[in-house]
Formats: structure tokens, sequence, C-alpha cells
């Protein structure tokens, strides 16, 4: 048992993100079950003692917690509540996890359904990338039930520092789609100063050196100024993540009669930038 009441841990998702906090958790000695759509992606694991499932029942049924990180939220309802999907044979007391970035209210339906067969569900979606789950400094935005939270953060800590606890399910999606709507306003915000140092005769470059040690410093700034101080370099696929996260974003600000002000504008001018206007 490493964790209360958490012996067994099962991971749907082993992509550049998944993979390596699956790793992580096999690493630090829970027994662990996988299943990924992709079948090729667990023979990285060859070399550990984790099992392989043929399906996300199978899985949900020798598991005393899920953690899901698939793409969206069609492939998150499908894995959890589709046919064949967790739920379909998960036992009563056990947590579903959600890593994945997708609507709140996705995770709160989903929710719903889990509690209707004495489970409950987390979300939790993530920041930081593969790297960082290898050095066990994920981010993780939590929400659920505090002691469903207590329960899963010794799976969380393999991978992860800090654990963020913000609320009910919902709000660490919720937090996660604030933290990347503000990166998208960052990258336009730093595109710009870039693009007005060249007017005002400033190497980027330059500037970019002033900024790592000035005050407008920005993970956004050093990150542009890495691909010629432009968007552009970070591509479709990029695009297409923060489009989406801006207007789930959009949609949500709407549904709770709020406006979303200059943080959405500023990450409009970053989408138009990447090609993916909202």
């Amino acid at each position: 048992m490493s964790g209360a009441g958490v012996a067994r841990v099962g991971f749907i998702g082993l992509g550049n993100q998944g993979g390596p906090m699956a790793r992580r958790i096999v690493e630090a000695g829970f027994p662990t079950t996988l299943w990924a759509r992709r079948r090729a992606t667990t023979a990285a694991f060859a070399d550990t003692r984790a099992v392989v499932a043929n399906s996300p029942a199978e899985l949900g049924a020798a598991c005393d917690v899920v953690c899901v990180c698939v793409v969206d939220d069609a492939g998150v309802e499908e894995v959890v509540a589709g046919e064949g999907g967790v739920l379909e044979s998960m036992a009563p007391g056990g947590i579903v996890v959600v890593h994945s970035t997708v609507h709140p209210d996705t995770c709160r339906r989903l929710a719903e359904k889990s509690a209707e067969r004495g489970v409950t569900l987390l979300d939790a979606p993530v920041s930081g990338g593969g790297p960082a789950a290898e050095e066990r400094r994920l981010l993780v935005m939590v929400g659920g039930e505090p002691a469903a939270v207590e329960r899963v953060r010794p799976v969380f800590e393999t991978y992860a520092d800090p654990v963020v606890h913000l609320g009910p399910v919902g709000a660490g999606q919720r937090a996660k789609l604030l933290n990347n709507l503000l990166l998208a306003a960052n990258l336009a915000v730093a595109e710009s100063a870039y693009e007005l140092a060249r007017g005002l005769d400033i190497e980027p470059k330059q500037l970019a050196r002033v900024l790592a040690h000035g005050s407008g410093a920005s993970f956004a700034a050093n990150l542009l100024a890495n691909m010629g101080c432009s968007v552009v370099p970070l591509g479709d696929h990029t695009g297409r993540l923060l489009q989406k996260d801006a207007r789930l974003v959009a949609d949500l600000a709407q549904v709770a009669d709020i406006k979303a002000g200059t943080v959405l504008d500023a990450a409009d001018a970053a989408l138009v930038s990447l090609g993916h206007p909202r």
C-alpha cells in the first residue's frame, strides 16, 4: 500500500505528457496497469513491471485509482463512461483522475456519472510538459473532494510539485484554462514588444537579454527569444491548443455573464499571429 487506500493505479494515455507521468508512477512502486489507444506506446514500458490491459474496462476493474491523460473531451468521455469504459467495471470506492485539459462541464458531468457507480472523479489538469514530469516538478491543479485529493496525493507526488487543490470538481480545469489564456496573452505582448524594439533600433535578441534580467521578464518573452522573437515557430499544434482553451474561457465567461477583459483581447492577438483566430 503506497498511500491510504491506494494500492493499484491505472493510467490511460501514454503520449508525450502521459508517458513520463506513468513511468514515474511505476518507478515509485505502485502496481500499475496501462492502456493506450495506440498499443505501440505501451512498448516503452516493456522493461517495467507494469501490466497492459486490453480495454479501459479491464483496467478499471484492476485499479483503485485511474489517471486519464488523453487529448480532448470526447476522448475523456469515451474512456471513462463510454461502452467498455472505466466506469463499466471499476469497484465502488475507486477514484478517476482526469489529467486532460477539457471543459469543466465535462468533468462535472462525468463526476455525476461516476458517483452513480460509487466512484469519485477528480479533475486534475497539469502544466509543465513531459520533462517536468520526469523531474517531479509538474504542476497539478485539482478540483474535487478534499478526502479524495489526499488519498491520491501520493500518486501525484511521484511526478508533481506543487499539487494545488482549488475547490470542487471543475475548479482545476478553470485554473488551467486561465493559465493557458494568460500564456497566450503574454506571448502576444512579448511578440509586440520585440517588434517595437526593431522599430526603435534595438536588436530583439539584445532586448531579450535585458528582459531576462529586468522587471519585464516573463516565461513568454524568454520562450520567444529562442525562436526568432515570433510566435509563428510555435506551430500549428500550439495554435490549435491555445485556440481551444481561449474558446473555452470565452464560453465560461459568457455563461457566467462576466467580461473576459484585456487578457482575452491579448490572447486573441497571439491566436491571429499563430493562424488560429478564435
